[in-house]
């Protein structure tokens, strides 16, 4: 059983964590789309974002994951707006997307607000993740095939969760 599972979830769920650890676990390598859109860009997402804008951003995203998804059968890690795209909604239709959920007071203080995070700087970054979350939770649940809360849970519990759940399904569909 060697699945393609993509891992979804806002900031501070776990994704750049549980990546590497599930992908051991089954066996396949890890990879993640901002690492990628880094490479492709030749510049950090911050800058990106600050020079061409969040659409710019979206729409290499986009075709990052597009080629991902066709290129890599192990762990794939998107970037926690990703799944806002309605094209890579429909992309991640068909494969393992496990939703990393996280509450407000976990994901703030695993974040730390930083800066560094785009869509977090500004006046007020614990309204703004708190209407990040709000606002992005039915999207994350409406492409995932498995929801993990991380609150209260190692990395390590979390993929133990997560290939208990899927190994599960894996056997359910042979």
């Amino acid at each position: 059983m060697r699945p393609r599972i993509v891992i979804a979830g806002p900031p501070g769920s776990g994704k750049s964590t549980v990546g590497p650890l599930l992908a051991k676990e089954f066996g396949v390598s890890f990879r993640d789309s901002d690492d990628d859109i880094v490479a492709r860009a030749g510049r950090s997402i911050t800058d990106i974002f600050a020079t061409d804008g969040e659409p710019a951003f979206r729409e290499l995203e986009a075709e990052v994951i597009a080629e991902a998804l066709r290129e890599h059968d192990g762990v794939l890690s998107v970037g926690g707006g990703a799944v806002l795209t309605p094209v890579t909604q429909e992309r991640l239709r068909g494969h393992h997307v496990v939703f990393l959920n996280v509450g407000f007071a976990t994901g703030v203080q695993r974040v730390g607000l930083s800066t560094a995070r785009p869509l977090l700087a500004g006046v007020n970054p614990r309204a703004t993740y708190r209407s990040l979350l709000e606002a992005r939770l039915p999207v994350y649940r409406s492409v995932a095939t498995l929801e993990v809360d991380t609150d209260h849970r190692t990395p390590e519990q979390i993929v133990a969760v997560i290939a208990t759940q899927l190994t599960d399904e894996l056997e359910k569909t042979q």
